[in-house]
């Protein structure tokens, strides 16, 4: 009885306690000593229930948070729970633009912000407030000029401004120190031409610009916009880079040097760091660095064609000499390498098994300019890469520069590694560069000088048995004799000349009297081959009257090719005569003085050629109809190939070899022109049936001694009248 009492007791106290336990509200719990609730303290436990960057506050029975602070509830309320959200960092600097004032910059931290003065101020010890620095001060203290001798220094709220002296100039650009000006760089040239005048303008719009940055009436209001003063630059020069492909190379120096110089006045007064700009003629890059110290560091500027690799103390020079700003720019030309594809006279010593190499410009050319005045002797060598207008693997590329006498040259700029194309150039100054790909000239093969040689000599053999037998043969004489005989002898004293004397190239004196002579025989022979086109034009078509007086002949045969070699001797004295050959320069064009007419005769001569063909056509078509078809068509191709040879149609072939790689046209060529007298022998004299019976006749009275001399001449009175009969006959119409 008594254990059962007892449990009935526990049970009704664990019944009491449940019950008051229920009773206590929420934040609060039972004191079982006191058999009270009392308040939980939420903020004490660990970790808390705010967060971080939050403080939390207990009250009776429950607690509320609130954002440290710096820091704002994501939900924007001051008082909350945690279920309510967390705290983040409040941005001074956005809530407030002006909470640091004017003078200083607002940085944000977490859960705080500072405010850091601009340039040109500095924190004071009172208030933490920022106060003008005095710049011009500050620098008589460090005994620093920051304005250089011709300037004067200004302070200004926050800053500085330099005035210049006249002739002197900061570019616009306040913190710069003063720089002297030479406009009389842009001194505009005098001349009439087109090339000058365009020149003159562009000088003259670079003179006035530097003019305005000279005044010191203007201050510094009166800056240029220097991209606007690019971009008429560049406008302004096409006219003047158009006429690269002239023959202005006297003119590229200074072409050029006024292309740099006036780069060099732009590119500070440029507003950006970075510019790029082009026109049809050119395309520029230009980096411009301003500050107090000198910059460093790599300096890469690339473009189309063409990269610079250095540094910047390359661009800014010495300490002493720095003016506030660095400047770097890379000047592409898309056509200029036209007008100075010639000029390679200083270049020595790339000589190769003896033989001295042709050049050709492989590559635009370019100009580096940059504001360091001394870039004669770098201290670091520069990096240029250079594209190759054309891939070419199997040649030898030269790194070269277009100095001041006005020719390519090499010292100081050396190729660092090639391919097919790029070259890599390592330079110890600043100029225009390119890269030249040097020709080699072949030797002619022994095939080819065997030709030469052997056809040469039988040439002059047949043409002397051409020149008696047109002399003396009376049975031919008239108008077109006389043609092939001066014809004749033009040829013959040519190829005499041409293998006596084509590779006598000293003295200089006599190298250059061969090619003249050269130069006036050839000339001779084409210009009796043009007459001979005239008179079987003249005796196919007009068929009657066709003789030409022998003075009218002279006069253009000898008189026309005389004409032109004394033009080509006055104007260019020292073209004739190469180191390789005594014959005309290939360079200024000078050729053409020989290539030039020839084309015209040529022209002519085919047109002669072609009438008369079809005159002969027509004839053939009315010859007898006994006479095969085999035998007219014969002699159609007798006569044409006699046409071909005589009018001198072969030196077409000549045409293709200003082009290489033409072994087949070349030994066309070398064998045509060398068998020249050959062919003119066996059309006029072989197949001509009067001259073989004239060659049958002295040949019986060589080998029948007992023939008297004056009967072989003149027989039979008949037999003379029908010679003569006949040779009026030869005066009008072909005997082929």
């Amino acid at each position: 009885m008594g254990g059962a009492k007892n449990f009935q007791l526990f049970l009704g106290l664990m019944c009491t306690v449940k019950i008051c336990m229920a009773a206590c509200d929420s934040g609060k719990e039972m004191n079982l000593t006191e058999g009270i609730c009392t308040d939980v303290n939420e903020c004490g436990e660990n970790p808390g229930p705010c967060g971080n960057h939050t403080e939390c506050f207990n009250t009776n029975g429950s607690y509320y948070c609130r954002c440290e602070h710096g820091f704002i509830n994501i939900y924007g309320k001051d008082n909350f729970t945690g279920v309510d959200g967390q705290c983040k960092d409040k941005n001074e600097c956005g809530i407030d633009k002006d909470i640091c004032g004017d003078r200083a910059v607002c940085i944000n931290m977490q859960g705080s912000y500072r405010c850091d003065c601009k340039s040109g101020y500095t924190k004071t010890s009172t208030n933490g407030g920022c106060s003008d620095i005095n710049e011009c001060d500050e620098a008589k203290i460090r005994k620093e000029d920051i304005c250089g001798p011709k300037g004067s220094c200004k302070n200004t709220n926050g800053s500085y401004s330099c005035i210049c002296e006249k002739g002197y100039t900061n570019y616009g650009n306040e913190k710069t120190l003063c720089s002297e000006l030479n406009c009389e760089t842009f001194d505009a040239r005098s001349g009439n031409s087109e090339y000058n005048s365009g020149l003159a303008d562009l000088l003259s719009i670079m003179r006035n610009s530097c003019m305005a940055l000279a005044n010191p009436d203007h201050g510094n209001e009166s800056k240029a916009d220097g991209d606007a003063l690019l971009e008429r630059f560049l406008t302004a020069s096409e006219p003047v880079l158009s006429w690269a492909d002239k023959d202005i190379r006297e003119d590229v120096y200074e072409l050029l040097s006024t292309m740099e110089n006036s780069i060099k006045l732009i590119g500070p007064q440029l507003r950006g760091n970075n510019t790029i700009m082009g026109s049809n003629q050119t395309t520029v890059k230009i980096a411009v660095r301003r500050q107090r110290s000198p910059p460093t560091g790599p300096l890469h500027l690339g473009t189309e064609n063409s990269t610079l690799d250095t540094d910047w103390s390359t661009a800014a020079g010495t300490a002493g000499a720095y003016p506030g700003f660095a400047m770097a720019a890379l000047l592409n030309y898309h056509n200029l390498e036209r007008s100075v594809n010639r000029s390679f006279e200083e270049l020595q010593g790339f000589e190769k098994d003896g033989a001295e190499p042709a050049f050709k410009i492989f590559s635009r050319v370019v100009s580096v300019v940059v504001s360091n005045p001394s870039t004669q002797n770098l201290s670091h060598q520069v990096i240029l890469t250079l594209r190759h207008l054309e891939d070419k693997s199997e040649a030898r590329f030269i790194c070269a520069y277009w100095n001041e006498r006005g020719a390519w040259a090499t010292d100081g700029c050396h190729q660092q590694k090639s391919n097919a194309t790029h070259t890599v150039c390592r330079c110890e100054h600043l100029s225009s560069f390119a890269v030249l790909m040097a020709h080699y000239a072949v030797d002619q093969s022994f095939a080819i000088q065997l030709i030469t040689k052997i056809g040469l000599i039988l040439s002059l053999l047949c043409l002397s048995v051409c020149i008696l037998t047109f002399k003396f043969c009376r049975s031919i004489q008239g108008t077109r004799t006389t043609i092939h005989l001066h014809l004749c002898i033009c040829l013959f004293i040519a190829d005499l000349i041409f293998l006596a004397g084509i590779s006598q190239t000293k003295p200089e004196g006599g190298c250059r009297f061969i090619a003249a002579m050269l130069h006036l025989f050839f000339m001779g022979v084409f210009a009796w081959m043009l007459l001979e086109g005239v008179q079987l034009y003249r005796m196919v078509v007009l068929v009657f009257n066709a003789t030409i007086r022998p003075l009218y002949l002279f006069l253009f045969g000898y008189g026309t090719p005389l004409v032109v070699v004394i033009l080509t001797a006055i104007i260019r004295p020292k073209g004739y005569g190469t180191k390789e050959h005594c014959w005309l320069s290939l360079k200024d064009g000078l050729i053409w003085s020989f290539y030039g007419p020839v084309c015209v005769i040529i022209f002519l001569n085919v047109f002669f050629f072609i009438v008369t063909v079809w005159k002969l056509a027509q004839k053939f078509s009315s010859l007898n109809p006994d006479l095969s078809k085999l035998n007219k068509l014969k002699a159609f191709t007798v006569t044409a190939i006699a046409q071909m040879c005589i009018l001198g149609l072969m030196w077409v072939f000549g045409a293709f070899l200003f082009r290489e790689g033409n072994i087949v046209v070349e030994y066309i060529f070398t064998i045509l022109n060398s068998l020249q007298g050959a062919l003119v022998f066996i059309m006029h004299c072989l197949l001509s049936k009067q001259v073989r019976d004239e060659y049958h006749n002295f040949f019986s009275c060589i080998c029948a001694p007992k023939k008297r001399y004056s009967d072989f001449s003149s027989t039979n009175p008949s037999n003379s009248h029908s010679h003569g009969s006949r040779s009026g006959q030869n005066t009008g119409e072909s005997n082929i």
